[in-house]
């Protein structure tokens, strides 16, 4: 059958023409003399067995080494810490029954307090930084002051950790079985961390169902069950700095230790007297000194500290901030070299991590924790009801020119593009518990007289005297 877009397209088609044979290559790819030695600790291992037991175990030490030793390692881990989880998160429930809302946040609020939720996120996230992984156990704890008796018990990666015979066992890693869709099913876990005098190989471990075990770690690349420190790719760089630093201080001590220095331009055997090489002499305050004939008296130049060792600091710590998202100023906390745009978009770049990372801890901690506890508290309430929707609030950035912000914020309501509630939760606040706080401020500020901007001024009373020269009598303004 006759296809008249056949013929169309045959009509067009341009005349064949024949192309030449271009075979490309990637200059990475190559193996050079100039590039052996860099590319020489290659590997095409597996996530998991690249992540190994004993790779992981060796980079926890050392992690842990540097962040015990270091400042600014310290200083980070401590800082993702405290910028992600802060004081805590705080629970909004989204039900229509505000009686419930109210009930459910505030009872939320007393349980988080008595089990001292908010430090336990905090040395979860150090964990996860420092070690790569941090794991908590949703169990009962009959001690705690709340009907709920629900606990988050936080628990070292170094104690989950499978026999020795895990590798031949296709459904775990280390520690952690799966069922045949990849997911988790259970978690074996030490009675004794490795470490401790009590551990004995060989000890029975205890097995906890999956869901009631927290497992928290990034998952660099696919298939990667277990994880390893945040701040591996900056260990070299720690131990870089802290070797610079101490030989620059040894430099000037040694160059310190030296007052003055004799020397001579006579050659060997010439004409001067016999000094006892490396001969020292005590000098005293305000004295006068000779020095032997043909000899001078000069002191040493210590060329310490270098020009440049403040900048290569900088240079270190800028890339040690790569690894967790931040920068230089956020770091070291040092913003001298920066004016005010650039300090505000190195705190852009960091906060936008941070909102990233409270979006994971969310969905992956939270969420879960929020799910066992409703289940006990409506167990012990005997509420019935499936209407749990609910939202995260957290710390808000504590902005460089309040002013500028809220006037921000006023515009941005006034323009009717955004909402109250929008920017109390980047205040990190419940915009219900705003309305109805200010409510009952402006009701009793109207009570006790004291002026608000924005209510219409009060009208004043006038007084008019009587015909027959009594007291005035009080007249309103129609």
């Amino acid at each position: 059958m006759f296809n008249p877009l056949k013929a169309i397209f045959r009509s067009r088609t341009p005349p064949k023409t024949v192309l030449p044979v271009v075979r490309g290559r990637f200059d990475a790819a190559q193996t050079t003399r100039d590039n052996m030695k860099h590319w020489s600790m290659v590997d095409h291992l597996s996530a998991d067995e690249e992540a190994r037991p004993e790779v992981r175990r060796t980079l926890r030490m050392r992690s842990r080494y540097e962040v015990a030793n270091n400042s600014y390692a310290k200083g980070l881990v401590q800082m993702l810490a405290n910028d992600c989880i802060g004081t805590g998160p705080r629970l909004q429930m989204l039900s229509g029954d505000e009686t419930f809302n109210d009930g459910v946040e505030r009872e939320f609020a007393r349980w988080a307090d008595a089990v001292r939720l908010s430090g336990k996120l905090r040395t979860m996230r150090m964990a996860r930084c420092q070690d790569g992984e941090a794991f908590a156990v949703l169990a009962t704890n009959p001690k705690i002051r709340h009907s709920v008796k629900l606990d988050l018990m936080v628990l070292e990666a170094d104690r989950i950790s499978g026999d020795l015979r895990w590798l031949e066992d296709d459904a775990s890693v280390d520690g952690i079985t799966f069922d045949e869709w990849g997911n988790p099913t259970g978690y074996r876990v030490l009675k004794y961390h490795p470490g401790d005098v009590r551990y004995m190989p060989g000890d029975e471990a205890i097995h906890v169902p999956a869901e009631y075990m927290l497992h928290i770690f990034r998952q660099d690349r696919p298939g990667l069950h277990r994880g390893i420190p945040e701040l591996t790719a900056a260990l070299p760089l720690f131990a870089q700095l802290r070797r610079y630093n101490l030989a620059v201080l040894s430099a000037a001590e040694a160059a310190a230790d030296f007052a003055a220095i004799l020397y001579t331009d006579a050659p060997p055997n010439g004409e001067s007297d016999e000094v006892e090489p490396m001969d020292s002499i005590p000098l005293e305050r305000n004295m006068m000194l000779t020095v032997p004939a043909g000899w001078k008296m000069g002191q040493l130049d210590p060329k310490q500290p270098a020009a440049n060792h403040a900048e290569f600091v900088k240079i270190i710590l800028s890339e040690i901030a790569r690894c967790v998202c931040s920068t230089y100023g956020t770091l070291a906390g040092d913003f001298s070299g920066h004016n005010y745009a650039s300090g505000r978009l190195d705190n852009q770049i960091y906060h936008k991590s941070i909102l990233v990372d409270r979006s994971f801890w969310e969905s992956e901690v939270l969420n879960r924790i929020f799910e066992v506890w409703f289940r006990e508290y409506s167990l012990t309430q005997r509420i019935v009801t499936e209407e749990t929707r609910h939202v995260w609030y957290w710390d808000s950035f504590v902005h460089v020119d309040p002013l500028k912000e809220s006037n921000s914020q006023r515009v941005r309501l006034e323009n009717n593009t955004t909402t109250l509630a929008a920017e109390c939760a980047r205040d990190g606040k419940d915009y219900l518990s705003v309305i109805h706080q200010r409510a009952k401020e402006i009701k009793l500020m109207r009570e006790l007289g004291i002026p608000i901007q924005n209510d219409p001024p009060q009208q004043e009373e006038k007084k008019e005297p009587d015909n027959d020269g009594s007291e005035p009598k009080e007249v309103m303004d129609e």
